[in-house]
C-alpha cells in the first residue's frame, strides 16, 4: 500500500479544512437565539460539539483532486455535516443505542430530552437539504443530480437502511455478509456520498467520479470496522463516546465475528483498494490518501 508524500500534512489540512466548514456552517444555520430558540440550541450543540468533521474533509479533499475549489464544494461539505450529525442524534437516543456520550460531552437527549434531540435530528436533516440546494450546478451535475445523490445515501436503501439492520441484528448471530449489508449502508453510504459529491462539486469526468465511488465505498468499510475494533480497545475518555456500548448491546461486529487480528486485516485490505481506485488522479490525490491512512491507523 503507497503511503502519501511526507510533505503532506494532514493535521494542518483537517484543521484548516474544518475551520472552513465550521464558519460555513455558522452562516448557513438560524443562530441559537433564532426562535424557537431550544431547537436551534440543540441543533448547534450537537452539530458544533467538537466533531472531526471527516466527511466534509473528505468531500473537500475529493473536490481538489478533481481540480475544484473549497468555495463550489462547501455547501455540499456542509449538507453531508449535518446529515451525519442528526444520524448520531438520533442514534444515540434510548429506543436506539442508548448512549450518554458523544464527541466527549452528554448526547443531545441528555440535555434537551428526547422530544427536541429528536426535532433536533429533523432539523438538521431538513436542513442539509436547504444547504445543498445552494451548492453550484454544473453541466454534467444539476441541482436534481446533487440532490438525489444526498437523498439516495440517507434514505431508507442506505443509511437509515443500515441503522434498521444494525437493530434488528442485536443479539442475533449474523454472517459476514450481513454484517457487511449493515456496514455499507450505516457508514459506506454517506463516506461514498462525500467522495462522489466532492468530484461532482468540480464538475469531474465520468472515469474520475467512478474512481471517487470505489475509493469512498472501500474507505467507508474500512472506517467501520476499524470503529468496531476501536470500540473494544480503547477508553471511553480517547474515543468520546461509551467505549465497549458494541459488547454490552451485542451488536454485530467484525471482532465479534472474526477476532481483533482479522479485522485488523481487512481493515487494511479494505484501505488497500481504496488506494487503487486513486491511480486515475497520478499523485493530485494526496489528501485522500493522507485521509485513507488516518482512518486505518487512528486510535480513536
Amino acid at each position: 500500500m503507497p503511503k502519501p508524500s511526507s510533505a503532506f500534512d494532514l493535521d494542518q489540512f483537517l484543521a484548516t479544512r474544518s475551520a472552513t466548514v465550521n464558519a460555513a456552517l455558522r452562516r448557513f444555520l438560524p443562530t441559537p437565539a433564532t426562535k424557537p430558540a431550544t431547537i436551534h440550541q440543540a441543533m448547534h450543540y450537537s452539530l458544533f460539539a467538537g466533531g472531526k468533521r471527516l466527511r466534509p474533509a473528505l468531500l473537500l479533499a475529493a473536490a481538489e483532486a478533481c481540480g475544484g475549489t473549497n468555495v463550489a464544494a462547501l455547501p455540499l461539505a456542509c449538507a453531508v455535516e449535518c446529515i451525519h450529525t442528526y444520524s448520531l442524534i438520533h442514534d444515540d437516543l434510548p429506543a436506539m443505542d442508548n448512549d450518554d456520550f458523544r464527541r466527549g460531552q452528554p448526547t443531545n437527549h441528555k440535555v434537551f430530552g428526547e422530544g427536541i434531540a429528536i426535532l433536533a435530528g429533523d432539523g438538521l436533516l431538513t436542513q442539509a437539504f436547504e444547504i445543498a440546494a445552494q451548492a453550484q450546478s454544473w453541466p454534467r451535475y444539476p441541482h436534481q443530480t446533487l440532490i438525489l445523490e444526498l437523498a439516495r445515501a440517507a434514505g431508507s436503501l442506505q443509511l437509515v437502511a443500515g441503522q434498521v439492520a444494525d437493530l434488528e441484528a442485536e443479539g442475533k448471530k449474523v454472517s459476514v455478509a450481513q454484517l457487511r449489508y449493515i456496514h455499507e449502508r450505516k457508514t459506506s453510504a454517506l463516506l461514498r456520498c462525500s467522495a462522489r459529491l466532492g468530484g461532482m462539486s468540480a464538475n469531474c469526468p465520468p472515469a474520475q467520479l467512478q474512481a471517487l465511488t470505489d475509493f469512498g465505498y472501500h474507505v467507508g468499510l474500512a472506517f467501520q470496522v476499524m470503529d468496531d475494533i476501536l470500540d473494544v480497545t480503547q477508553t471511553s475518555e480517547k474515543l468520546g463516546k461509551t467505549a465497549g456500548k458494541d459488547l454490552t448491546s451485542q451488536k454485530a461486529t467484525y471482532p465479534a465475528l472474526v477476532g481483533l487480528e482479522k479485522s485488523r486485516r481487512i481493515a487494511a485490505q479494505l484501505t488497500g483498494k481504496a488506494f487503487a481506485a486513486l491511480k486515475v488522479f497520478h499523485g493530485r490525490a494526496v489528501a485522500l490518501e493522507a485521509l485513507a491512512q488516518f482512518l486505518l491507523h487512528r486510535d480513536y
